[in-house]
């Protein structure tokens, strides 16, 4: 178990405009290290996700999402607003108000963009704890999350911050200095679940116990499953990690997954509801769900002797199926 990140509603944060005798000047986010966001928007940041998300899933309007959603989380939270309103087309008012609590945000500096930062929080939807990464694209852009892990608070990596406060991001290329790069996390974990090869990652339910898993469905009586897993591509699918205090990475990524189930003679599928919102073409004889996973993990250091990534959450959503 891990240990507590270190109780601060915010990270201090230096002023955009660094003032002189002569005038003020203007510090660039594009080129200059300043902290990722704000002390005093982090806050209204989450406020806004969380006002937009009860909304959308009030009046079941999938569109709605994407003002506070990207990414991953995008993609799953869409497909599940599309089912939603194919179950409640008119809305739901009576849908659960979501509360976020006791938010601690964890602040990297950072130059160029996208820019991020993580915050975890007290949920009313059960004992974990809500850990949300947020980026934005440029200056002018919105905040937007684009990774969610439920962790209990135990769980909840505790991350290096230096003397001001702020945490220390993760490179993701050739440089991380860690036993996988973030940016082949996706591809590595594909690969391993297609093949079972290769030893980046620890044994557990995200990796050899849904290999296992899978194996009790590739052929039943009534169907039988084949599986594609690829990773995910894009710039709104990037991976993004930080520095904890005991060495290596928590990083969060995603990868895409395929599962089409063929049924047997005399046998016709028969997808549920909220999968047939989704769905393309008519179930006759095969079903094909696309999966997409978004997860973090912990990646140690490429010196570290033990070099196996380990998950700590693992979400995954149906954002599409084609019947045929």
């Amino acid at each position: 178990m891990m240990g507590r990140l270190p109780r601060l509603k915010w990270a201090a944060a230096t002023a955009a405009l660094v003032l002189s005798v002569t005038g003020c000047m203007t510090v660039h986010g594009e080129r200059e290290v300043i902290p990722a966001v704000a002390e005093d928007e982090a806050p209204d940041v989450l406020k806004r996700f969380t006002t937009t998300y009860n909304k959308a899933w009030r009046t079941a309007d999938p569109k709605l999402i994407e003002q506070v959603e990207t990414g991953p989380l995008l993609a799953i939270g869409k497909a599940d607003l599309a089912a939603e309103h194919a179950v409640n087309p008119a809305g739901n008012p009576r849908a659960g108000t979501l509360e976020l609590t006791d938010a601690r945000f964890t602040i990297p500096q950072q130059a160029g963009w996208p820019k991020f930062f993580v915050v975890d929080a007290d949920s009313n939807r059960g004992p974990n704890r809500w850990m949300l990464l947020f980026t934005r694209t440029g200056p002018d852009a919105p905040w937007r999350a684009a990774y969610l892990s439920l962790l209990s608070d135990d769980e909840v990596p505790d991350f290096a911050l230096d003397d001001e406060g702020y945490a220390q991001p993760v490179r993701t290329g050739a440089d991380s200095g860690l036993a996988v790069r973030p940016d082949r996390l996706s591809s590595t974990y594909a690969n391993y679940l297609m093949t079972g090869e290769g030893t980046a990652f620890s044994a557990g339910p995200a990796t050899s116990g849904l290999r296992a898993e899978r194996k009790k469905h590739v052929r039943t009586p009534k169907y039988w499953t084949e599986y594609i897993d690829s990773p995910a591509r894009g710039a709104d699918f990037a991976p993004a990690g930080l520095r904890p205090k005991d060495g290596g990475a928590v990083v969060f990524f995603a990868s895409y997954h395929r599962q089409k189930q063929t049924a047997a003679k005399g046998y016709r599928p028969t997808p549920p509801e909220r999968v047939q919102a989704v769905m393309t073409g008519k179930a006759d004889k095969a079903v094909t769900l696309t999966r997409v996973f978004e997860s973090s993990v912990r990646v140690p250091a490429a010196g570290a002797p033990d070099r196996q990534v380990v998950f700590l959450n693992r979400l995954e959503g149906v954002t599409s199926a084609k019947g045929e």
